[in-house]
């Protein structure tokens, strides 16, 4: 279905926009709803499957999409649009249609004005399509002459973001599931996976920086780093050494594991689990998608997934997960499993995309 734009539009980027953007939240009624017919049935969606609809209806309203969550409660798609026109469309399709004021591209622009301007250490921004705007975080590291800055700089952004505090403190967890160690410290093993053939692991690549030979809990040498990547991605790909089993699975620490079949792009709203060597299997929702973190040490990593599943350092490289589907590898954040707080991770597809390997 192909979507006929009305005058006086604004710019909006185009695409895959609409499928970055999913998270679980209340839902408004569309304007002058009573001036169309009878929007169609509400379809009954699941997290990956409302992710599906959301690239589907991203390619037939290119620039007129400006973001969609996923509502938990009633199992569907909403999805953010500029005018009734569009709504149309998103609601043939079974979704809902809500008219919002701010395009992607504005809130692109406003995202690029904070990498710009309020670059600091502490500090992170993720787009809330909930909200409709760019949501900045701070945490307890910055002081009181950054946030006077951050304030003006969102201030300025008028009304396409907003400015928060956390009580914890944004930074990569080193010190998946079972740990892995080496002369730099601990972490966790994110997923099994197979390039040409061969056996590998993937894990965070602050992980992999800092170490090049593993060993597992018992101090076997299992692996060598083969690839890293930090802090322009968090990820590392480690070649087995040894004869160690290697499922394609994930230690649920009560006996069991989770078996792992396939990766997943990660769906805003979506329940995902975690399991990491410190604080084992933690379950949450994904918050945000997109995400810039500035951790203390000045690395600025991009393109996270934001959640409130808490972690702590040492399940670095964890792995994050729903059901049999590889979601994200354990970056760092703020808090512990005791106060809670933002965690985030590095979209597993993209590794895998990288390194030329699949799950397995």
């Amino acid at each position: 279905m192909k979507h006929r734009r009305i005058p006086r539009r604004r710019a909006a980027v185009a695409g895959a926009g609409i499928a970055a953007l999913v998270v679980a939240g209340v839902t408004l009624q569309s304007a002058n709803a009573s001036e169309t017919s009878k929007p169609a049935a509400l379809r009954t969606l699941s997290a990956p499957a409302a992710g599906k609809l959301a690239s589907t209806l991203g390619k037939d309203l290119g620039t007129d999409a400006a973001g969609t969550f996923y509502d938990a409660k009633t199992r569907s798609l909403v999805v953010n649009v500029l005018d009734r026109a569009a709504a149309d469309t998103v609601e043939a399709a079974g979704a809902e249609a809500r008219i919002v004021e701010h395009s992607l591209a504005e809130l692109t622009s406003a995202r690029t004005t904070l990498k710009q301007d309020a670059t600091i250490p502490g500090t992170s921004w993720a787009t809330d399509p909930t909200t409709n705007k760019v949501v900045v975080t701070a945490d307890r590291t910055v002081s009181d002459t950054e946030w006077a800055k951050l304030t003006k700089v969102v201030d300025g952004l008028g009304g396409k973001a907003e400015l928060q505090r956390t009580k914890g403190e944004f930074k990569p967890f080193i010190a998946g599931g079972d740990a892995i160690s080496g002369s730099g410290g601990r972490c966790s093993l994110g997923f099994n996976v197979v390039k040409g053939g061969a056996p590998y692991f993937i894990t965070a690549g602050h992980c992999t920086e800092a170490i090049s030979t593993w060993s597992d809990s018992s101090g076997n040498v299992i692996g060598q780093n083969e690839q890293s990547s930090f802090p322009d991605n968090d990820f590392g790909l480690v070649k087995y050494t040894s004869d160690v089993a290697h499922p394609s699975a994930v230690d649920l620490y009560n006996g069991s594991s989770q078996a792992i079949t396939h990766a997943a792009d990660a769906t805003v709203g979506e329940k995902v689990t975690r399991s990491g060597s410190t604080t084992q299997v933690h379950t949450g929702t994904v918050t945000g998608l997109d995400a810039t973190v500035n951790y203390g040490n000045g690395d600025i990593v991009n393109g996270l997934i934001q959640t409130d599943v808490c972690a702590e350092p040492g399940d670095s490289g964890g792995s994050l997960f729903d059901g049999d589907a590889a979601i994200g590898l354990t970056s760092g954040g703020s808090g512990d499993c005791t106060s809670g707080g933002e965690t985030f991770f590095q979209p597993v597809t993209e590794a895998l995309s990288t390194f030329g390997a699949q799950i397995g």
